[in-house]
């Protein structure tokens, strides 16, 4: 869910549109309940990482009690694309009152204790029961109203869904900066360190997430994203570049082969950032 360093981790980060509809639900989902996820070519590691976050949930019920409200798959395992080596495990927690610092990293260090592997890969995202508090920014809210496959339910909350407005707001901001900056960075870069490889794929894969989301208001896989961008016809966006770094993530393959079109990147930014003055219906 974050492919670039495009969001704080912080302790308690307002959200827009607070306000939120509650519908109590009263159901708690056991451990061996079914789930039906969204298609992927990695079904196994899939089904690893949905094991693994399941064994995540006690932690939050010993941690919070019955502060918790619900625990959510969120990001590439709830919408789509997940990928062993390039995915991470986004998990959603909302509680009455919002989870303290010690408690977030009493959790961190269970999970990496129970798996060095995923242990790394997993990402909180959580807020309390207004969305007032948090760490939940406007397109995690999309994706939690729109995808979020429930590992356990007390009561659904779901707040107001961010309008188109708000979240062409939220991507002018820092996640346009961000990967503005490491974008040009890679494009004068000489060489591709192999510790960049994850952070350069996301690089080349963030303009097809940008428009998309800044044209639909939605949060989708990059798939959906290529799919919608294949038909916009956006004559400066070099999308062909998008689906290489699409082929790549599929196939859980370096992206070294990608570099030497890194200098293609100062385009991307000049488009994406065409879309961003370009006037709305």
């Amino acid at each position: 869910m974050s492919p670039l360093p495009l969001e704080g981790d912080t302790a308690t980060l307002p959200c827009i549109s607070a306000q939120c509809e509650q519908q109590p639900l009263g159901r708690a989902l056991p451990h061996n309940v079914s789930i039906s996820m969204p298609p992927t070519t990695d079904t196994s590691a899939q089904a690893t990482a949905i094991d693994f976050a399941r064994r995540i949930v006690p932690f939050w019920q010993a941690a919070l009690g019955s502060e918790l409200l619900g625990v959510y798959l969120i990001g590439s395992l709830a919408h789509g694309g997940f990928s062993q080596r390039y995915s991470d495990i986004d998990m959603a927690v909302v509680t009455e009152r919002g989870i303290s610092p010690q408690t977030l990293d009493g959790v961190r260090s269970q999970a990496a204790a129970m798996s060095d592997d995923w242990g790394t890969k997993l990402s909180v995202f959580w807020a309390d029961r207004h969305f007032a508090l948090g760490r939940f920014l406007p397109l995690d809210r999309i994706d939690y109203i729109d995808h979020a496959v429930a590992l356990l339910e007390r009561e659904y909350v779901r707040p107001v869904r961010p309008a188109l407005e708000e979240i062409q707001h939220y991507l002018s901001g820092a996640p346009f900066t961000n990967w503005t900056d490491q974008a040009r960075r890679f494009a004068t870069a000489e060489t591709l360190d192999p510790k960049d490889r994850k952070a350069f794929l996301r690089t080349l894969l963030y303009p097809g997430r940008f428009c998309y989301s800044w044209l639909t208001g939605r949060m989708g896989s990059n798939d959906d994203a290529v799919a919608f961008l294949s038909k916009a016809g956006l004559s400066r966006l070099d999308l062909s570049l998008i689906v290489g770094a699409l082929q790549c993530r599929q196939a859980d393959a370096d992206p070294d082969s990608l570099f030497p079109a890194r200098t293609k990147l100062r385009s991307q930014i000049d488009a994406c950032a065409a879309l961003r003055v370009a006037p709305t219906a």
